[in-house]
């Protein structure tokens, strides 16, 4: 469908959001481009704090998760190497099971059940400023014999597939770096895909996160993988995605193949394909990605019919990308944008048994601690309208009730039962990690690092701690499994034990 667009309604919507980056600030660019080129690119803050360069469309930063998709493309360019149908265990041999029955495909569109590496680490103690290497991470994921949910039945995102599947073309000698630099080249557009934080990157600038009371460099010690390795400029992005847009080689139908519904095992259809996902404003359909790493956000918004699209970056933690982006676009086609709501009764909620809760606050829902904002749907009903935090919900008395990653779900009021004595001493993990319980708070760490953060009690075994780590705040829920053994769970990571000494 066609529909008129309004670049100059766009564009003052995008410097809405730019104008609040200020000169001494942190910034970003917001661009807006169709088949013709790029029609216009909102700029604001600076590009350093050191040097106060003012931000520019051709300012290089950290791309993400908006990474994804490029990979994506990749892996479908190369299928004498590997199939969508191919099981991980077919590349990568050392995993166990459940892992190495999950296919290219689930691990690639958010249905697999994969723990998130990153988010393994958190819950075994180490900080995001860890320096972690490829090869021992495999390792580490190699003995991992637990998946967050049975492959096929739902949909959570984890980086990990990511990972994997890069390391099974690796060995057959295909390198992503090497793919993203030729096939930018072929959009005019620089792209990069180093490692690690550390390596260097022609013209990249740093990241900063606000702790408060000053902005503050960010930093990042994992290994980064093809998940989210991307770097390059507003106006690179741009023009890779034209490239994906106009439909010619060596692409001529990979954004459709990307953006393709993928299934579930019951048939359910979900928003996330390979990298990439759905988004519906006002009724029109539109397919894009975020990208988040410490001190960097990134975004992007396709229309295919109309081969229009809208691309964020910043160097600023605070960003909101998709916020940007779909506004932007709801500006250029004159689209209603979906409605707040704050229906449900605001509070803790757990399910009857598991590590399961959400927090709901005003328009927002935590799940697991991945918040959402939650919109006016039919019937009661609210929903996020996100096809990577896919949430329909409702009250049913004083419980919640509805679906969250599309199983069904029901909660109910959390009940604070206080923290038994009987969960007091020390607890080990087999990866030689520990923390103890004393009283009702949870210790962990060594030294200097060493932090206690009390709990919370949920009801029949479920209790809540916040671990601060840098720019990032996570609600960790400790559930116990029996009388000497728990879990820590985070939403995309449910699966890591620890037993009692």
């Amino acid at each position: 469908m066609s529909i008129t667009a309004n670049w100059d309604k766009a564009q003052q919507t995008a410097r809405k959001f730019t104008d609040g980056w200020g000169a001494d600030q942190p910034g970003g660019a917001v661009i807006g481009f169709d088949a013709n080129g790029i029609r216009f690119a909102e700029v604001g803050g600076v590009e350093s704090l050191s040097t106060m360069a003012p931000f520019g469309a051709d300012t290089v930063v950290r791309y993400a998760s908006v990474t994804k998709h490029a990979f994506c493309a990749m892996v479908l360019s190369h299928p004498e190497a590997i199939s969508l149908d191919d099981t991980l265990g077919q590349h990568l041999p050392e995993l166990q099971e459940p892992m190495a029955s999950v296919t290219v495909a689930r691990a690639l569109d958010m249905s697999g059940g994969l723990p998130d590496t990153r988010e393994c680490l958190s819950l075994l103690g180490l900080s995001v400023y860890t320096e972690t290497k490829a090869g021992p991470l495999m390792e580490y994921l190699a003995r991992q014999t637990r998946l967050n949910y049975e492959a096929g039945t739902e949909v959570s995102y984890s980086n990990t597939g990511y990972r994997f599947v890069e390391t099974a073309l690796e060995r057959n000698g295909l390198y992503f770096r090497d793919f993203i630099r030729e096939a930018g080249a072929k959009a005019g557009a620089t792209l990069d895909a180093p490692d690690v934080w550390n390596d260097a990157v022609a013209g990249l600038v740093p990241g900063y996160w606000h702790d408060g009371e000053k902005w503050q460099l960010s930093a990042a010690g994992l290994h980064i993988s093809a998940s989210g390795s991307m770097t390059g400029s507003a106006t690179s992005l741009a023009n890779w995605l034209r490239l994906l847009l106009s439909g010619n080689a060596p692409f001529a139908d990979t954004l459709a193949r990307l953006a393709a519904p993928r299934t579930l095992n019951d048939g359910t259809e979900s928003g996330y394909g390979l990298g990439i996902c759905r988004t519906v404003l006002g009724g029109h359909e539109f397919t894009g990605h975020g990208g988040s790493h410490p001190g960097y956000k990134t975004y992007f918004l396709l229309d295919q019919a109309n081969r229009t699209g809208v691309v964020v970056v910043s160097n600023r933690e605070d960003t909101n990308g998709s916020k940007i982006a779909q506004e932007a676009m709801a500006a250029l086609f004159g689209l209603a944008l979906p409605t707040p709501s704050s229906t449900l009764t605001e509070g803790l909620y757990v399910t009857e048994t598991g590590p399961f809760w959400i927090e709901v606050k005003g328009c927002g829902v935590n799940w697991l601690d991945a918040d959402t904002a939650v919109y006016e749907d039919k019937d009661g009903y609210v929903s996020s309208f996100s096809a990577t935090s896919p949430m329909r919900l409702k009250m049913d008395g004083a419980a919640i009730t509805g679906q969250i990653g599309y199983p069904a779900r029901r909660l109910l009021p959390a009940v604070d039962t206080g923290v038994p004595a009987s969960l007091a001493g020390r607890w080990f993990s087999d990866e030689g990690a520990t923390f103890e319980i004393d009283g009702d708070a949870v210790v962990m760490g060594v030294g200097p690092v060493r932090h206690r953060m009390p709990l919370k009690a949920l009801g029949n075994g479920r209790f809540l701690f916040t671990l601060k780590d840098g720019p990032w705040t996570k609600r960790v829920c400790l559930h116990v499994l029996s009388e000497n053994r728990l879990e820590l769970v985070l939403s995309r990571a449910r699966m890591i034990e620890y037993s009692r000494a």
